[in-house]
């Protein structure tokens, strides 16, 4: 049997060492944030959110879910918190979420206090996930997407609706 000098084992060792770090290291920055499923931030004010849609020019996204909804889940953790949360995006849209199941209050586009069922029911929205895209008086300006899917094209559903808004919007077409 072969025996290895004492100095090239140490090398062998250290460079070992060094491979694992560096590849540990690689890991925790190639590693994306958590992002909790919470963040999408629910419609409280749509007559406010009208007003940065006016500046911005952009259209809001309203995702219509249920709280027993795990297609709407799987919406928000997959498609819609990324994008929310992709500083790229708050040039092109405005995400908000509307919960079909609840009375929790709401402003809408014109100012008037409802909640999100009765508003929900105001707008056709009856199955959940299905995403709207408004543009700031409360006017839809691109196609509804409605259930959850194809996932392989999910992602290209949600751009058509955007890139069909901001076009409606910035072209001042109805």
């Amino acid at each position: 049997m072969l025996k290895a000098h004492p100095s090239l084992v140490r090398q062998w060792a250290w460079i070992l060492a060094c491979l694992l770090v560096w590849t540990l290291a690689g890991l925790a920055v190639a590693a994306p944030p958590a992002v909790p499923v919470s963040a999408l931030q629910v419609a409280h004010d749509l007559a406010a959110d009208g007003q940065l849609l006016r500046e911005r020019r952009i259209p809001l996204m309203i995702l219509y879910s249920r709280a027993d909804c795990a297609w709407c889940e799987r919406t928000r953790r997959e498609f819609l918190l990324p994008l929310a949360n992709d500083p790229a995006s708050a040039d092109r849209v405005l995400v908000r979420q509307i919960n079909l199941d609840s009375d929790a209050r709401l402003i809408d586009f014109a100012g008037r206090a409802t909640t999100h069922r009765l508003f929900a029911t105001a707008q056709h929205a009856r199955l959940a996930p299905t995403l709207m895209f408004y543009a700031s008086d409360g006017r839809q300006v691109a196609e509804p997407v409605v259930g959850f899917l194809l996932a392989d094209f999910y992602a290209a559903y949600i751009e058509r609706g955007i890139d069909t808004g901001l076009a409606r919007l910035r072209d001042g077409q109805r």
